[in-house]
């Protein structure tokens, strides 16, 4: 069995145990990519305040080269368990990577409002921007890069 399948599957167990139905295939797409997501932000998350921490690297700096960590474990997930890749990595990923800047230009706008005029520590200032930034990765992801037409699907090979 394929780990996105396995993901579904678990996913769907819990939902006909406490919803009595499965779920519908697009919103398991979405589980998937919170899992990818998820993992990627933690890659990111950890590298921020390894950065910040331990090497004293300016916030905005550590956040900026955290959040490229995160987007290629992103990238590399999301290609294995949530959308069908056309297999073509020159197209794909700089599409992916161009979404990923929008998202890093938001994540680093929302950190310095956060850390620099309201004075929120940077840990959870990072926090506020995930939570915001992840719809618009999800969605203009899913639009430009891993286009509708393969909607929900993803590769056979996982």
């Amino acid at each position: 069995m394929r780990l996105a399948e396995l993901i579904d599957n678990i996913v769907n167990f819990f939902a006909i145990k406490i919803l009595g139905r499965k779920i519908h295939a697009s919103f398991l797409q979405f589980f998937r990519y919170l899992i990818c997501g998820g993992t990627a932000t933690m890659c990111d998350i950890v590298m921020l305040f390894v950065l910040t921490h331990f090497l004293d690297i300016n916030h905005l700096l550590a956040a900026a080269l955290a959040y490229v960590t995160g987007t290629a474990t992103n990238y590399t997930l999301n290609t294995l368990l949530v959308f069908k890749s056309s297999g073509n990595i020159k197209k794909e990923f700089p599409l992916f990577a161009i979404i990923g800047i929008g998202g890093l230009l938001w994540t680093e706008i929302i950190i310095w409002i956060f850390v620099d005029l309201f004075g929120v520590y940077v840990m959870i200032a990072k926090l506020i921007a995930v939570v915001l930034v992840l719809n618009w990765n999800f969605f203009m992801r899913k639009k430009f890069v891993f286009s509708a037409k393969t909607e929900p699907q993803r590769r056979e090979n996982v």
